[in-house]
């Protein structure tokens, strides 16, 4: 007989939910994870009362009332709403692209005088079939916005510039004629008062957890260890690249502690000049307005990805797409493993997507 019903793969949020429900359903389950902490991308470490997102900033929000009312039995949610700014040169704009970054932006008032420019610079362009991202943005938002909020920024982003890359990457950008900053349009969002290490702690309670434990070594040792496996890891890896490896975007975070209060007064500044090296900082105090005499702010850097690297944004452009099928297509041949996750299915996914897929997935295993 095996030891457990369940070996999980990752401690991120699709495997603790996962494994949460399965917990329920009085299955024995060992979660193991490469990192030194549970958590995934989503783990944040207190450092002089302050919640640091590790890796990167998480901010939840969804319009679903189901999938708000899960995680809300895990950890109470404070009212923070997402309003980055962008700083271009010596420029300050809100974001999203909304009647304050108008009126900054051509001392203007009223959404009439924005469409009018908006238009004008579009068809000043004559673009009518936009050939690649560059194009694309340029028929969307006019000269202006694209030069000083994305060109620079989405450069950086990708490693190449906007007119190398493909237009589908940016298939619309919301343009609102409101004085709104609010950058999600979903019901419910927030942070998790007292961060998002509770929280897998909580799915996690009855679970036995190995941490620093790579899969590919464990398994080597422990073949019999459960009757089936939850992989969240890179699906190629686990076929161990058998087609060659799926490309992502990695990204390098600057974490530093500074002396004083309030560094920037804002929890995400985005800087879309190409000439700074970095694409934005997250100041970490402001997501749950945390008192304390000093602040901690991240830099980060986008890069790109190698064998070995961790792996961030999936580059879903036709190639990759066409190799995932072919990892998809084997993944679907192993009967006692179950891909799930960003990286087990080569998807960007917002958290409560990921609850969702991972609760759906769940349900029909378990049921």
């Amino acid at each position: 007989m095996n030891k457990y019903d369940y070996l999980i793969v990752g401690s991120g949020l699709f495997g603790a939910v996962f494994a949460h429900e399965a917990l329920k359903k009085n299955k024995k389950c060992l979660v193991i994870d490469k990192r030194p902490n549970i958590g995934g991308n989503i783990y944040t470490e207190n450092l002089d009362n302050i919640n640091v997102h590790k890796y990167g900033a998480h901010i939840f929000h969804t319009s679903n009332k189901d999938i708000w009312d899960y995680i809300c039995q895990f950890a109470d949610f404070n009212n923070y709403i997402n309003s980055p700014i962008a700083i271009y040169n010596d420029e300050l704009y809100n974001l999203p692209f909304n009647m304050n970054t108008f009126s900054k932006m051509w001392d203007i008032k009223t959404p009439d005088e924005a469409k009018t420019i908006i238009e004008k610079q579009k068809a000043d362009l004559h673009i009518t079939e936009p050939k690649n991202l560059e194009e694309q943005a340029l028929s969307l938002v006019g000269t202006d916005v694209y030069e000083k909020l994305i060109k620079g920024y989405t450069q950086k982003q990708w490693g190449r510039p906007c007119d190398e890359l493909p237009a589908f990457i940016i298939k619309r950008l919301p343009l609102r004629f409101t004085y709104d900053n609010n950058y999600f349009n979903d019901r419910y969002q927030g942070i998790p008062i007292g961060g998002y290490t509770k929280i897998i702690k909580k799915m996690l309670k009855g679970a036995d957890i190995k941490l620093n434990t790579d899969y590919f070594d464990f398994i080597k040792q422990n073949k019999n260890i459960a009757n089936k496996i939850v992989y969240t890891g890179e699906i190629d890896k686990f076929f161990d690249y058998k087609y060659g490896a799926l490309e992502w975007r990695a990204v390098r975070f600057e974490t530093e502690k500074l002396n004083t209060d309030n560094y920037q007064g804002n929890a995400v500044v985005n800087y879309t000049s190409a000439d700074v090296p970095f694409t934005r900082i997250i100041e970490h105090k402001h997501f749950e307005k945390s008192e304390s005499e000093v602040t901690i702010i991240s830099r980060e850097y986008s890069s790109e990805w190698k064998i070995g690297d961790e792996p961030y944004y999936p580059i879903n452009n036709d190639k990759n797409n066409e190799l995932y099928k072919k990892y998809g297509k084997l993944a679907s041949e192993q009967k006692n493993v179950i891909f799930g996750g960003r990286l087990g299915t080569y998807k960007y996914y917002d958290m409560d997507k990921v609850i969702a897929s991972a609760l759906e997935i769940a349900k029909n295993e378990l049921s």
